[in-house]
């Protein structure tokens, strides 16, 4: 069973997870990672939420403020040994959850286009895509999606 935690940047098991993370968006983004890396930076974080099993970090995600009534969600990951088991969907569910707790009415986020499993979480979620936003107007290689989660 998934053990959620909420906690913030600071956490080891975050960054231990945000490595992994990173490793696999520079393969999959190949000649676009330089310029999506320089958005990946996790300074300005507060919110993390952590997936343990068996008291082991295998799954993560994050959101931070965009706007007055946008939270981004950032550095979704499911270590490859644990995918396809609905854990991703879990973590965003938490997010979401946390955005409307934190008096957030959507959230909002970017995507590659070659993310493919990504895009399917998203889209089964209930995100709708959008317009590109912020740094990732005019880059057709980024998909945006936001979604409601306050009613």
């Amino acid at each position: 069973m998934l053990t959620l935690v909420r906690t913030n940047k600071d956490n080891p098991d975050f960054h231990q997870l945000v490595t992994a993370l990173d490793a696999d968006l520079a393969i999959t983004d190949g000649e676009d990672h330089t310029f999506y890396n320089q958005f990946n930076g996790i300074e300005n974080i507060k919110y993390v939420v952590l997936g343990y099993i068996d008291r082991q970090a295998i799954a993560c995600g994050a959101i931070k403020k965009y706007s007055p009534t946008q939270m981004e969600v950032k550095r979704m990951y499911v270590n490859p040994d644990h995918r396809g088991k609905a854990y991703a969907g879990i973590i965003l569910n938490e997010l979401e959850a946390w955005s409307a707790d934190l008096g957030y009415s959507y959230c909002i986020l970017e995507t590659g286009i070659n993310q493919t499993p990504a895009i399917k979480l998203y889209l089964k979620a209930g995100y709708e895509r959008t317009e590109n936003y912020g740094q990732y107007i005019g880059i057709a290689n980024s998909l945006c999606f936001r979604k409601g989660v306050r009613g």
